[in-house]
């Protein structure tokens, strides 16, 4: 598992144990469970996390690039690794409970862990067209 944060693919090719969200990322160790658990267990964890929108954006926090990764262990127990638009963010203290809650509701996901990491700061390239879109930031 890198220290980098990175951007999340749409749809990873080869899911494993670790989803970074970006190309380049390093590639993560292979994963214990079979490979179409871990591939419907990451598209349910990315479907979980598009409920999840900040209080002021009408945008979920997955569109917006607020989520930079997320681990799969092999005893099912997800790590999402994400940042908020600004360190002073309002929703700083119930984004990352929304974001657990929301994993956790997800079958077969086991312990949930959100960790609010700074580095690299969150910035609007980090936005999906989608979240452009419904921003009028083009």
């Amino acid at each position: 598992m890198s220290d980098d944060p990175q951007k999340l693919p749409a749809a990873p090719a080869e899911p494993s144990a670790a989803t970074p969200l970006a190309p380049g990322a390093p590639a993560a160790a292979p994963s214990a469970l079979p490979e179409g658990e871990l591939a419907r267990l990451t598209d349910d964890v990315i479907a979980a996390l598009k409920t999840v929108y900040d209080p002021e954006i009408p945008s979920d926090i997955y569109e917006l690039g607020l989520v930079y990764k997320i681990d799969i262990a092999d005893d099912r127990a997800v790590t999402v690794e994400m940042t908020l638009t600004t360190p002073n963010c309002p929703s700083a203290q119930e984004l990352p409970i929304m974001v657990e809650n929301a994993v956790a509701s997800v079958p077969g996901v086991g312990e949930v862990k959100v960790n609010i990491v700074w580095d690299p700061p969150w910035d609007p390239s980090r936005m999906s067209d989608e979240a452009r879109a419904v921003l009028n930031m083009w």
